[in-house]
């Protein structure tokens, strides 16, 4: 769990109690996330960092990702090797997971970043941003893969498909977007909702 007590924390699925210390922050912890051996946990906090610790003991195990302004989230890689931060300091950044150096430049946009996310195969990330765009980039040299992916508004999140070829954005302007992960066009009309949209996701298959 995160929490905007400044701290996250690991719990027993089956009883509900606590399993670590607290895991501490400066400020609010946005976003906790399990790597995908369930080692490890990568938090986001509105201090400007991010930090990765042991699930086990709840220590830190790196330095401080370090970003210019809050962390809005951070998630692990799918061979759990790097992670992808995403800021409101305009950037998202790509780190070494072990080590807590950075592996890119920033991914710049012209607003905060809400979210940045890997591609099932771990070679992509997408980042979603206030700009009213999401972006596609290469994940090892950070370099765009496709042109601005384009909403009226600003984009909330932006996810792959299970396959990786399509990627679905949620923006503030009312609506949802299903793009080609490969050349960035959109790929249907846009989903039209009665009002802001937070979030998209593909179902299981790829086919919802």
């Amino acid at each position: 769990t995160a929490s905007w007590d400044n701290s996250a924390r690991v719990w027993d699925a089956q009883s509900g109690q606590p399993l670590t210390n607290p895991m501490k922050h400066d400020s609010i912890v946005f976003s906790a996330q399990f790597s995908p051996d369930g080692k490890r946990i990568v938090t986001a906090s509105a201090d400007k960092t991010a930090q990765v610790w042991d699930a086990q003991s709840g220590q830190p195990l790196t330095a401080t990702l370090k970003h210019g302004g809050a962390v809005w989230s951070a998630q692990f890689s799918p061979d759990g090797k790097r992670i992808v931060t995403a800021s409101w300091d305009n950037s998202a950044r790509v780190w070494d997971a072990q080590s807590g150096q950075p592996l890119t430049g920033p991914l710049r946009h012209e607003s905060p970043v809400n979210s940045a996310q890997f591609s099932p195969d771990g070679k992509r990330i997408v980042t979603a941003s206030r700009d009213g765009t999401a972006r596609v980039w290469d994940a090892q040299t950070g370099q765009p893969l496709t042109a601005p992916l384009q909403h009226s508004n600003f984009v909330s999140s932006a996810q792959f498909s299970p396959d990786g070829n399509r990627i679905v954005t949620a923006s503030l302007d009312g609506t949802a977007r299903v793009w080609d992960a490969q050349t960035g066009q959109a790929l249907t009309d846009p989903l039209k909702q009665g009002d802001a949209v937070w979030s998209a996701q593909f179902s299981p298959d790829g086919r919802r």
